[in-house]
């Protein structure tokens, strides 16, 4: 059962702006919907220019019109992904001296509630209430929620209107009142100093990048707050850390392929930062602390897959680095996490991550070991450094989330929690596999599916295919609760594992980007080729989904084959991507040259970007149903990307297949704020895939 499209859908208006680069003219009849005083909507969506709120607002109401004949399977789904989670839910409790801190939800409850409890028995002391702190606001988000280390104050960050822009506040964990203390324009990185009263935290510069962190002392006005370093370069981010052993502090300097760390003494807060090692292009290190040496985790040397390498605390440049992890080409090293008498990586080997567990005292190593084809893996170190207790986390796509402590000297594994499915869920009832489609250059992707054990697979199953593809970002086979409504429908459920991630290794992303970003679209497409070759399933009963940066890989896919594809759901889809990347006062800009090119200094750059570019190569070609969303203060994508491009593709598409698009008018990048509310969101998405590719709701 297909729509067709309803006859509200509403047309933009075309007012060209020309441009030119590298002596090419450019015509963007859209440009209008960029509002010019973006910066201002980003703290106060109120002042949002009439024309385009219009605009944007029809748009909603054209997709509220769409969806009405969907609205009981909506409810349907939502109650099926609500019904699989568990209301009253908690965290595992982590130990940190005298107290043992966790997050809950209650139930009916929207946001996370903070709690801790005594170590050695006691009440629980709910110390920050979200549903209390957000009230009947219409978006409500916290960062950066960190205890002092005397345990006496909560340093925490807020975002009312989900561009980002936090403010930093402060509670007495004693009697529960928030100090006077409070600090505008930051992005919530925050870190304590050890003496508990010393807070380093990042800062917003005009264009919503963080570019400085400042010093701030309990009890003293924000507004002489000590700058402890800024960054220079446009093109790189900062943030704030702390090593496990809690020695030092750190600050990183980075943009999406080179780093650079300082430490500061978190005992002495006001002493200089100290610079490990001087920032060289496309060289990256993250550090960590042992008695008197530092781990660093870097790609120098050639090292592309990282190693791991030690360093004088009191003299550490890349001159007295030493290899403890030598590079191994295939075995990608994650990250690290140190404790007194151990230390552990993960790394990734064939496409599925490891953990490696190391003794200080004997150099002895070991690998935890796991049995089924395909999963997902991630290590918490927990609070304590002084500890055997490595907290790791696995699933798979049939398995539901299992915490564990591990016992890095006896071996020993306690489950400390299984997600629970209160509807139920029995993994026997699921397949998941590996497949492995080959790309147009020889290459092969990993692809993970999902199927419930009694679908058919004849040819004809409808499938949903997930892809991201960009900034190395490996797309898990995880567990959700959210993509069983559609796996009990007979769906199946497919990630493409492709180029632009990590999944096979750092050459896995280099091939994915800059001059080679076409290899991305061309794994997707190769995936959905070889579902169909494989009798899976067939040309337009293939669903496709991805976001952000994923997102662009919606539009560009749908340009290059459209008939293969039975719907599309582009979430915040960067999708004019020649002219965002164009744009140096946009947040992310000089950031993102490293992964997509300049265009403003390289034609090249500007030529291969333009020829991918989602919304610069939409044509008079049937195109397949569409459902674009936004956030107005979305600060990541901005809102008119998706705008622009979906009144491009109205205004030429030639068949009449559903285009819908909608815009969170009091959210950004991520969607609704609530826990239920994200929910409704991704039930409206299947719903628009179900009613276009399934055979019946």
């Amino acid at each position: 059962m297909k729509d067709t499209v309803t006859p509200e859908a509403p047309t933009a208006e075309k007012r060209p702006l020309r441009t030119t680069h590298h002596g090419i003219e450019l015509t963007d009849d859209y440009a209008w919907l960029r509002d010019d005083n973006w910066q201002d909507v980003m703290h106060d969506p109120a002042v949002l220019q009439d024309d385009i709120r219009t605009h944007l607002e029809a748009e909603n109401a054209h997709f509220r019109a769409a969806m009405e004949s969907s609205g009981d399977l909506v409810e349907t789904l939502f109650a099926e992904m609500k019904g699989r989670i568990k209301e009253d839910d908690s965290s595992v409790p982590a130990p940190d001296g005298p107290w043992v801190y966790y997050s809950k939800f209650v139930e009916g409850g929207q946001h996370t509630h903070f709690c801790r409890r005594p170590r050695d028995g006691g009440d629980e002391v709910v110390y920050l209430d979200g549903d209390k702190e957000a009230g009947d606001k219409p978006f409500f988000k916290l960062a950066g929620v960190e205890h002092s280390p005397d345990h006496k104050i909560l340093a925490y960050a807020v975002d009312l209107n989900g561009s980002e822009i936090y403010t930093i506040r402060f509670r007495d964990l004693e009697t529960g009142e928030d100090l006077a203390d409070s600090i505008e324009g930051s992005n919530g990185d925050l870190e304590w100093a050890e003496d508990s009263e010393t807070l380093f935290y990042t800062v917003l510069d005009d264009n919503h990048r963080p570019c400085a962190v400042r010093r701030h002392r309990l009890g003293t006005d924000a507004a002489g707050d000590v700058e402890v370093y800024r960054e220079k370069d446009l093109g790189f981010f900062v943030g704030v850390g702390k090593t496990e052993s809690r020695k030092f502090l750190l600050i990183s300097a980075h943009d999406h392929e080179t780093s650079e760390v300082y430490l500061i003494d978190a005992e002495d807060p006001e002493s200089a930062p100290r610079l490990i090692q001087a920032r060289v292009p496309e060289r990256q290190y993250d550090v960590s602390h042992h008695a008197d040496q530092l781990l660093i985790l870097t790609n120098a040397d050639g090292a592309e897959d990282f190693k791991v390498v030690t360093a004088p605390a009191d003299d550490p440049g890349k001159s007295n680095w030493t290899d403890l992890v030598p590079h191994e080409g295939g075995r990608l090293i994650l990250g690290l996490h140190l404790f007194a008498d151990y230390w552990v990586r993960l790394e990734r080997v064939e496409g599925l991550p490891r953990l490696v567990v190391t003794e200080w005292g004997t150099g002895a190593s070991h690998e935890i070991a796991f049995d089924e084809e395909a999963y997902s893996l991630g290590m918490s170190g927990g609070y304590e450094y002084d500890t055997a207790t490595l907290r790791f986390t696995y699933s798979s796509m049939t398995t539901p989330d299992r915490v564990y402590d591990y016992d890095m000297g006896t071996r020993e594994r306690d489950l400390r929690k299984e997600q629970e499915v209160p509807s139920g869920h029995d993994p026997a009832d699921y397949v998941t596999r590996r497949l492995f489609a080959p790309a147009p250059d020889g290459e092969t992707v990993p692809v993970s599916i999902l199927y419930a054990k009694d679908t058919a697979l004849d040819g004809s199953a409808p499938v949903l295919l997930y892809g991201y593809g960009s900034y190395g970002y490996a797309i898990p086979a995880s567990f959700s609760t959210a993509r069983l409504s559609l796996v009990d429908r007979g769906f199946v459920y497919a990630i493409a594992h492709i180029r632009g991630g990590m999944e096979k290794g750092y050459r896995w992303y280099t091939e994915g980007k800059r001059e080679k970003k076409t290899n991305t679209f061309t794994d997707f497409t190769a995936a959905a080729d070889y579902l169909v070759a494989e009798g899976l399933t067939q040309a337009g009963r293939i669903a496709i989904h991805g976001g952000s940066a994923g997102g662009m890989l919606m539009g560009a896919v749908t340009n290059m084959r459209p008939e293969l594809w039975g719907a599309v759901v582009a979430e915040v889809p960067f999708v004019d991507v020649l002219n965002t990347i164009l744009d140096d006062t946009l947040p992310l800009t000089p950031p993102e040259w490293p992964e997509w090119g300049n265009p403003i200094e390289s034609r090249d750059a500007f030529e291969w970007i333009g020829a991918y570019s989602p919304y610069d190569n939409v044509e008079a070609k049937d195109y397949p149903p569409i459902l674009a969303t936004a956030g107005l203060t979305d600060p990541r994508v901005t809102y008119w990307e998706s705008a622009k491009w979906v009144a491009k593709l109205r205004e030429l598409k030639t068949d009449t297949n559903p285009l819908l698009m909608k815009t969170n008018m009091e959210a950004g990048h991520g969607g609704k704020s609530g826990r239920f509310e994200r929910l409704r969101e991704t039930a409206e998405a299947y719903a628009f895939v179900i009613g276009q590719v399934a055979d019946s709701p």
